[in-house]
C-alpha cells in the first residue's frame, strides 16, 4: 500500500503543481474587491474564482517583488493604495492604505528594488512614490509632482489624467502615458532617496487626440510601445538608454481594417516575456490585436481575435508565456488563451468564469 500512497501523493503534488494562480481587480457594479483564481498550465481549465479581499475600487493590482504582497489602487482620501499580506491559504489580508496626495488613482507598480510604489492619478493628472516597509505596509509619499498641460479633445483632455506609470529595467526612469496632455511623461528616479525628478525631454509625445493609455517595455530593452485609448494606435518608441528620452518611430492601428471606431477605445498592453509578440485589447469592439515584434523593435499585425470578453479592460500573460487570460468588465467574464510561444498567435480555449465586473489581472510570482 505504501509505495501506491506514495505514487497517489505525488501525482497530486503534480497536478497542483500544474496550477497557475492569478489575482483579479474589480471596478463596477458587480465588483465585490479582490478575487483569486486559478488555470490548469497544461489544459487551459479555469477555476471558479474567489473573494480574497473586500476592496472598493481595486481596478488595477502590483505584487510585491517577493510576491507576498498585493498592491491595489483603493478608495481612500479619495484616491490613494492599499496593502494586502498574502497567506498560504490564499487569503489576502488588509495591512494598511495610503493617500496618493490626488484624485483617482488608476494604476501602481513596484519599483524593481521592491522598496517604492509608484501611483498615477488619473482624476488629478499627478503621480507619486511612496516607500514600502519590511512588513509590506506603505508609507507616506516620498514625492509628487502634478502634470500639466491639454490636448485638443477638450471633453476629455482639458488638463492631465495620469493613466499608467512604469519604472524601466534599470531603475532609472519611470514613465507616465498622459491621456489629457499627449505626453508619455519621463522621469530620473532616485531609488535610495523615492524621489521623482522630470528629465530633460520631459517627454515623448504622440499625435494630438490620442490619449495615450498604458505602455510596455521590450524585455531586452530598447523599445516602448503605448496604447492610445482614443485614436485606437499602438505607438512604438525607441529608449535612449542614457537620457531616457523617447523617439517614436511607428504607429499602427489597433482595429482591423474597415472596422468601426465608434464606441471602442484601447485599454490593456503587454509584451510576451520572450520578446516576439505584443498584445492590445479594445474595448467596444471587443477584441484583442496581436503584433509581431522584428528584430528591430517594429511591430508588425499577427491577428485579430474576435469576441473576447465584453470590454476587455485588462488581461493578463501567465509568466512562462504560455497563456493569456482577458477579464471582461463588462461581461463579467474571464477567458483562457493559448499561447504559441514561438509566434505569439492566440487560441481560443472556450475556457470562461465568471467574475464580477473583472479589470485587470496579475499572476502569482
Amino acid at each position: 500500500m505504501r509505495p501506491l500512497l506514495a505514487l497517489l501523493a505525488l501525482m497530486s503534488a503534480s497536478t497542483h503543481a500544474a496550477d497557475l494562480t492569478y489575482y483579479i481587480g474589480t471596478s463596477g457594479p458587480q465588483a465585490k474587491g479582490i478575487l483569486r483564481g486559478t488555470i490548469d498550465a497544461e489544459t487551459g481549465k479555469l477555476s471558479a474564482p474567489v473573494v480574497i479581499a473586500e476592496a472598493k475600487g481595486a481596478s488595477y493590482l502590483a505584487l510585491s517583488n517577493d510576491g507576498k504582497v498585493l498592491y491595489a489602487t483603493a478608495e481612500v482620501a479619495g484616491g490613494g493604495v492599499a496593502a494586502y499580506r498574502l497567506s498560504a491559504d490564499g487569503q489576502a489580508t488588509f495591512i494598511n492604505g495610503q493617500d496618493t496626495k490626488g484624485k483617482g488613482a488608476t494604476h501602481v507598480s513596484v519599483d524593481q528594488t521592491g522598496k517604492f510604489l509608484l501611483a498615477a492619478n488619473y482624476g488629478s493628472g499627478s503621480v507619486a512614490c511612496l516607500p514600502l516597509q519590511a512588513d509590506g505596509s506603505i508609507g507616506p509619499a516620498s514625492s509628487f509632482f502634478q502634470q500639466e498641460g491639454s490636448g485638443p479633445n477638450k471633453a476629455r483632455q482639458a488638463g492631465p489624467h495620469a493613466h499608467g506609470i512604469y519604472p524601466d529595467a534599470a531603475n532609472r526612469f519611470v514613465y507616465v502615458p498622459d491621456l489629457g496632455t499627449d505626453d508619455i511623461f519621463i522621469y530620473r528616479f532616485d531609488a535610495t532617496k523615492g524621489t521623482l525628478t522630470p528629465s530633460e525631454p520631459k517627454s515623448g509625445r504622440v499625435a494630438p487626440g490620442s490619449g495615450p493609455r498604458h505602455l510596455a517595455f521590450h524585455p531586452k530593452g530598447g523599445f516602448a510601445y503605448v496604447c492610445n485609448e482614443m485614436l485606437l494606435t499602438v505607438s512604438t518608441f525607441t529608449v535612449d538608454a542614457a537620457t531616457g528620452a523617447l523617439k517614436e518611430v511607428q504607429v499602427l492601428p489597433t482595429l482591423p481594417e474597415g472596422a468601426s471606431a465608434k464606441g471602442a477605445s484601447t485599454a490593456e498592453i503587454f509584451g510576451l516575456p520572450n520578446g516576439k509578440a505584443l498584445y492590445v485589447s479594445n474595448r467596444g469592439h471587443n477584441s484583442l490585436a496581436v503584433y509581431a515584434i522584428a528584430a528591430d523593435g517594429k511591430l508588425s499585425l499577427l491577428q485579430h481575435v474576435l469576441d473576447v470578453p465584453a470590454v476587455p479592460r485588462g488581461f493578463g500573460l501567465s509568466n512562462d508565456g504560455r497563456w493569456l487570460l482577458c477579464a471582461g468588465q463588462k461581461s463579467g467574464t474571464i477567458n483562457a488563451y493559448r499561447i504559441d510561444p514561438a509566434t505569439g498567435k492566440l487560441t481560443d480555449t472556450q475556457q470562461s468564469v465568471e467574475a464580477g465586473s473583472a479589470c485587470c489581472i496579475v499572476f502569482a510570482r
